[in-house]
């Protein structure tokens, strides 16, 4: 509901309302151009009514299973990711992703959504996941990502006891070429930068919190490696797996700002019981 639009010089009501969406609403010019083009804006006295919701099939097949979300509305879907799903199918095997999981959702309701992944999680990495609902919101939280305004922050246990003073890891992330499932640190590689913080110290091992300021594949498991101090449970990057058989790494938050009101949303995923069970057995050991 814009209100009154003042019509631009040579221009109608529907001009004044074009300018209102791409300078106000911020409606992404793909989208208003699309928009425009299938007549997808109506004027209705002060108001707009859009086009924005169009029925659409996911396409991946749906798989029923339990699924936790964490957040939804019309425009945004939060979704907890469980250690051992993929984010999506790769062609590498037919278990069910959480794709699958998402698209069972929305076809149990009967409702025509197709929600699209923002970003992702590694198979045994656990954590929130967001989705967009629509295109709009799908553009917009793109562009949010791309811009590094979508907050991620992770908790995870590692080897050894880090040193507090050890807050930024600003290392480039490149492939390893003597390993396909690796990345390593490379001055040819890409720029990355977790920020951490140390949390609790065991007598052989650390909880640590941690800020992803970029989205580097293996990211965290990749930097705190290189400082010395790898995941519990990652043997690819030289973790013991004798307390946990996959990388004690779990999402405790994202924040985003919503793509429509520009709300600050902000997700929390309670630890999986395999971390809080690793927890118990650490303390455990300290004492």
């Amino acid at each position: 509901m814009p209100g009154k639009l003042i019509p631009p010089e040579n221009g109608d009501r529907f001009a004044a309302a074009i300018i209102w969406l791409r300078n106000v609403l911020g409606v992404p010019p793909k989208l208003l151009l699309t928009l425009e083009n299938e007549g997808g804006i109506k004027l209705a006295g002060d108001r707009l009514r859009l086009h924005l919701f169009p029925p659409k099939q996911s396409q991946y097949e749906p798989h029923a299973h339990e699924l936790t979300v964490l957040y939804e509305d019309d425009f945004c879907l939060v979704v907890h990711k469980p250690v051992g799903v993929k984010v999506h199918p790769d062609g590498a095997d037919r278990r069910p992703t959480l794709a699958n999981m998402v698209a069972a959702l929305y076809s149990e309701r009967n409702e025509a959504v197709a929600p699209a992944h923002i970003h992702r999680l590694d198979e045994f990495t656990s954590g929130p996941v967001l989705y967009a609902k629509n295109e709009y919101a799908h553009l917009k939280l793109d562009e949010a990502m791309s811009r590094k305004e979508i907050g991620r922050r992770y908790v995870a246990f590692v080897q050894g006891i880090v040193d507090p003073t050890l807050t930024i890891i600003d290392q480039p992330i490149g492939k390893d070429r003597h390993h396909n499932q690796r990345r390593r640190v490379s001055p040819t590689g890409k720029p990355a930068v977790t920020r951490v913080e140390v949390a609790e110290q065991y007598s052989s091992a650390s909880l640590v919190r941690l800020k992803l300021e970029t989205g580097r594949t293996h990211q965290i498991r990749v930097h705190m490696s290189y400082a010395g101090h790898p995941l519990l449970g990652d043997d690819i990057y030289g973790g013991s797996t004798a307390l946990i058989s996959h990388q004690a790494l779990h999402g405790e938050s994202l924040s985003f700002r919503h793509p429509l009101t520009g709300e600050m949303i902000h997700v929390t995923d309670p630890w999986p019981t395999a971390m809080n069970i690793l927890r118990g057995q650490l303390l455990a050991s300290k004492t």
